[in-house]
């Protein structure tokens, strides 16, 4: 059995405590863009589910996105859709609020509870991939087992 690192065994174990029996897989090479993790895990682009951090500008909320990995995210949509404008979070907040590292950053198990919107294409696809704390750990899962994991949002959240 391999060891996790300690990010991709938390997130196991977040994992381990929904019951689903998804796994978390660390790969040597990164899996940090949805290019990298689809070359990975040996699928297509669009099965990546990317976690995307954004901040509400007045109350400096954290805002999670989960985008099919071959979409751009339209920051107005999502804005319009939260009722309040976003910005791109830096490193130093995606690690305050969400407890991971840019590459890494799973769709659960976050330090401060998002706003979750995720990426009406994905719920077209059989199964997809999400980060698992690392910028090298992904798993498998589910379009529905996100939705029931994050309690987020489905929406058209892609830039046209």
């Amino acid at each position: 059995m391999t060891v996790l690192s300690p990010s991709a065994a938390r997130v196991q174990a977040l994992l381990d405590s929904i019951g689903l029996g998804h796994r978390v897989v660390e790969h040597e090479g990164s899996t940090r863009t949805s290019e990298d993790a689809a070359n990975a895990v040996g699928c297509a682009v669009t099965q990546i589910a990317k976690s995307l951090i954004f901040r509400t500008k007045e109350t400096g909320r954290p805002v999670l996105v989960v985008a099919s990995g071959a979409n751009r995210v339209d920051e107005k949509a999502v804005g319009r859709l939260i009722g309040e404008k976003i910005e791109r979070a830096d490193p130093e907040f995606v690690r305050e609020s969400t407890g991971f590292a840019i590459g890494g950053v799973p769709p659960i198990g976050h330090a401060v509870p998002p706003l979750v919107l995720i990426d009406d294409d994905l719920l077209r696809l059989e199964t997809i991939w999400a980060a698992a704390g690392t910028p090298n750990a992904v798993f498998r899962l589910t379009p529905a087992d996100l939705v029931s994991m994050t309690g987020g949002r489905v929406e058209t959240v892609r830039k046209a």
